[in-house]
């Protein structure tokens, strides 16, 4: 670049627009941050807050006055054995409420062949627990060819922890084993 045939005008021009734009530029962005009044927003906000703290405190009373029962709470089925069952420890650690002795919570096993089984006598967690592979693979037999695709290597297994409420366990092994394949 040529400076000797620059003029002074070359570097006027540019400094006199950029001081120019520099205090519009000051004056335009004072007059946008002129003090809100956020006093009428503000007040709402505290009336919001302070009736979600009556609220919480309300429930938080009732729930001091509700008697808890006890975790794990045994109960007599109908085969007259005593079982730990704890409906409230089994929601929450299948995220679904779950039924005493319903053998659909064991993954694998739906509605049709729940009731194979329950024709065949096996009626509880606690009897598939106690199956063989093998008989539960005659029962699906029995079913006909729609039961072939299906594998009971894990029934009994998955229903010796849902009978003795080993329900985080249970989750975690349906989780890392789709379809109740080992």
């Amino acid at each position: 670049m040529d400076f000797d045939n620059l003029n002074i005008w070359c570097w006027l021009i540019p400094a006199l627009v950029g001081i120019v734009c520099g205090i519009i530029g000051y004056y335009w962005g004072k007059g946008a941050t002129k003090a809100l009044d956020n006093t009428a927003d503000l007040k709402i906000l505290k009336e919001r807050n302070a009736k979600l703290q009556a609220d919480l405190e309300a429930c938080q009373d009732k729930t001091s006055k509700v008697s808890i029962a006890p975790v794990a709470s045994v109960t007599a089925n109908k085969a007259g054995t005593s079982v730990n069952f704890d409906a409230l420890a089994a929601k929450t650690a299948m995220g679904k409420a779950v039924k005493q002795d319903d053998l659909k919570i064991v993954e694998g096993i739906g509605p049709k062949i729940s009731e194979m089984f329950k024709e065949n006598g096996i009626k509880t967690w606690k009897a598939l627990s106690e199956v063989t592979v093998a008989r539960c693979q005659e029962i699906l037999d029995s079913g006909g060819n729609r039961y072939k695709v299906h594998d009971p290597a894990s029934w009994p297994m998955q229903a010796k922890m849902c009978y003795e409420g080993k329900w985080a366990e249970l989750a975690k092994w349906q989780d890392e084993h789709k379809r109740g394949k080992l």
